[in-house]
């Protein structure tokens, strides 16, 4: 049986970006993370026996609020994070958007999303 534990649609207002302008203005940022577990059998209702979401979400705050220049750098630093912390795990997607990036017109946002 496939397991997956995930966390959508965490919002973030942080400081990343290519441009200074960017960085200085700061931007509001959309989340969803998603692992698949090795395995997941509890039968005595264990969260030890599965990946609370909670540390999901504090990965991405902590990731959040280290200024990057690239989002891509961000997302590799969250999915990273996911492998070496997280032992109950064979796979992991990440999917970042940038709400309304300046870009000389209107853009609802850009993406970036990174898999292993």
């Amino acid at each position: 049986m496939k397991t997956k534990v995930a966390i959508q649609g965490a919002e973030f207002y942080a400081y990343h970006g290519y441009y200074e302008a960017e960085r200085k203005a700061g931007n509001t940022f959309i989340i969803d993370a998603e692992v698949t577990l090795k395995s997941f059998d509890s039968n005595d209702d264990n969260i030890y026996d599965t990946v609370n979401y909670e540390l999901l979400y504090n990965i991405c705050d902590q990731e959040m609020n280290r200024t990057q220049k690239l989002l891509e750098t961000v997302v590799l630093n969250i999915i990273s994070r996911f492998k070496d912390e997280l032992p109950n795990i064979v796979s992991a997607r990440v999917r970042m958007k940038k709400i309304a990036p300046q870009l000389g017109g209107k853009v609802a946002k850009s993406v970036v999303e990174m898999e292993y």
